[in-house]
């Protein structure tokens, strides 16, 4: 599993679905650089069972996310007509109607390919035929990119385990935290607790006063 933190988060032009209706054929996360943080966030499947649950979830805290300056971006190996569908699906008949932020379609799997959550790979056998190892989805990898577009958190789990979207938000504010005002952010820190100067003073202060 490759580490992207520290790195550029890998480029792409793909469909997408944005609005809750609206197919773009061109969606780039480049639009967002200088502009936004972005949480990216790879999920199995369309018309699923844990992923409709994670989809909503990101969804119900959209103004938190907005408050924050952060685009939340999904992302399947489904196609753009797939989640056009299930954007117009109701809630009781498995959909997700009232989802807002955009859906890409990663039909060549080169998406998750790239950002490496791809659940398999492709091999050759001694007569040349290809063929794929694995599952062809995404693993529910999830990721934090910073406005210069470098990968600054990632996290991925395997296909039954469910993300915590309050989780994300926290690590949106020790980013943010540290961003302005230089100091780092110990365990389970929220807003509000305190913080400590990267130093050996500083941690022993940090200690001294828990």
């Amino acid at each position: 599993m490759a580490v992207l933190v520290g790195k550029k988060a890998p480029s792409f032009n793909a469909p997408a679905v944005i609005n809750g209706n609206d197919v773009v054929e061109n969606f780039s996360l480049d639009q967002f650089l200088d502009k936004k943080y972005v949480l990216f966030f790879f999920y199995p499947a369309d018309f699923t069972f844990v992923c409709p649950t994670e989809i909503l979830a990101f969804e119900e805290k959209m103004e938190e996310f907005n408050k924050r300056e952060v685009a939340v971006v999904g992302c399947s190996v489904d196609s753009q007509f797939s989640h056009w569908k299930w954007l117009q699906t109701e809630l009781k008949d498995g959909g997700i109607k009232g989802v807002k932020y955009p859906l890409v379609a990663d039909q060549a799997k080169t998406i998750a390919e790239n950002y490496d959550v791809l659940a398999g790979e492709y091999d050759y056998d001694e007569s040349g035929s290809i063929s794929f190892e694995g599952v062809p989805m995404a693993y529910r990898g999830l990721f934090l990119i910073d406005k210069e577009g470098t990968v600054r958190h990632q996290i991925v789990n395997d296909m039954p385990l469910g993300r915590s979207v309050d989780e994300a938000l926290r690590v949106i504010d020790a980013l943010q935290y540290h961003e302005k005002y230089g100091e780092v952010c110990p365990a389970d820190w929220h807003p509000g607790d305190k913080a400590l100067k990267a130093t050996q003073e500083g941690i022993a202060d940090f200690l001294g006063n828990k």
